[in-house]
């Protein structure tokens, strides 16, 4: 069975100089149509639950996060570590009922929360770009 610093290692080797010529070429912008393509037969194979198809497309949707990171990696903007940590960051921020002392008393209540909590990171980000 494999790891995930092995997948890592395998998708760093299809990117590189002897590495497949397909994968190579492959750009953020090139691989649009592929990831929308993967994302739909995810949802496909929820709809028909399809566990088995589900786990296969959900890997291929996770290997198009991590041609986008080595991509990514390769142009020095950010690596898959970088895209861990701020999700891990997100979701521990997002879930201070988990992760702090607030504490909800139903889903929408959390929800309407969680809503708010974005609106403040997307508002904090646009006033670190402009300014």
């Amino acid at each position: 069975m494999y790891t995930y610093p092995e997948l890592l290692d395998i998708i760093a080797e299809l990117r590189s100089d002897h590495g497949c010529p397909w994968d190579k070429a492959q750009t953020h912008e090139s691989m649009i149509p592929c990831l929308r393509d993967e994302c739909q037969e995810v949802i496909e194979a929820i709809e028909q639950k399809d566990d088995e198809n589900l786990c296969e497309e959900l890997g291929d949707v996770l290997l198009q996060v991590l041609l986008h990171a080595q991509i990514a990696k390769e142009e020095g903007r950010f690596t898959m570590d970088d895209v861990v940590n701020t999700l891990a960051e997100k979701m521990v921020r997002r879930h201070p009922h988990v992760f702090g002392d607030e504490e909800y008393v139903s889903p929408e209540q959390n929800r309407l929360r969680w809503e708010e909590i974005k609106r403040a990171e997307k508002e904090l980000k646009k006033h670190r770009k402009d300014g």
